[in-house]
């Protein structure tokens, strides 16, 4: 969970200072974090930066944590959207992206669990014909349609990983590879589209002759 929080405003160009970030704190281990002092603990994330943020976010965890342990409270009993609201609401510097990636690591990629990012909101959405919500409500709102229509429509996304190679456990709906999909398309199709292409694309209506082709 500390990793889904440490994530945020990671770009690809940083994948390799983050894995050796995490790899460092996971050989430290989790309550020892908390125990470095103020000094060690900005030297350890001050590589990813945003330092003091990433710093609340973990004493917010931690003291979370600490406190669902003392009450009694499981959090593994939860469905996902309490997990996820419960989450995204006690844990500062947590949004509902970062508690819906804290769900799915705490309780493993085959889950079921979509997490949805801005990107998915306000490009994704709208690709795929959905109307969502106004504000932080929106990732929730749409994490539950794509659950839902991969589990709807799970033998036909599973012979279509099958036809390229992939692998998915038996008793698992397709969520995680789904979810993979459908951030790539995302990022493939409609982020900054290329100079030569069209700017409408994939929701362009013309599917041949395009009017709208950059120059």
């Amino acid at each position: 969970m500390l990793a889904a929080g440490w994530s945020t405003r990671i770009n690809y160009r940083m994948v390799d200072t983050y894995a050796a970030v995490l790899a460092r704190a996971d050989a430290i281990g989790f309550e020892a974090l908390t125990d470095l002092d103020h000094d060690q603990a900005r030297d350890l994330v001050a590589p990813l930066g945003l330092t003091e943020a990433r710093l609340t976010y973990l004493y917010s965890l931690a003291d979370t944590l600490a406190r669902w342990d003392k009450d009694g409270t499981d959090p593994a009993a939860w469905d996902a959207g309490t997990f996820i609201t419960a989450f995204a609401r006690e844990v500062r510097g947590a949004s509902y992206k970062v508690a819906q990636c804290a769900a799915l690591y705490a309780r493993g990629y085959h889950c079921g669990i979509i997490p949805v990012d801005s990107g998915m909101v306000t490009k994704l959405a709208a690709a795929l014909g959905f109307t969502l919500p106004s504000g932080p409500p929106a990732h929730e709102h749409l994490r539950t349609l794509l659950e839902h229509a991969a589990a709807r429509h799970t033998d036909a996304l599973r012979t279509l990983a099958t036809s390229q190679k992939i692998t998915i456990p038996a008793e698992a709906a397709p969520t995680w590879w789904t979810h993979l999909v459908l951030i790539y398309f995302k990022r493939l199709y409609l982020n900054r589209p290329s100079a030569h292409l069209c700017p409408r694309r994939p929701t362009c209506p013309a599917l041949t002759d395009c009017t709208h082709t950059r120059t």
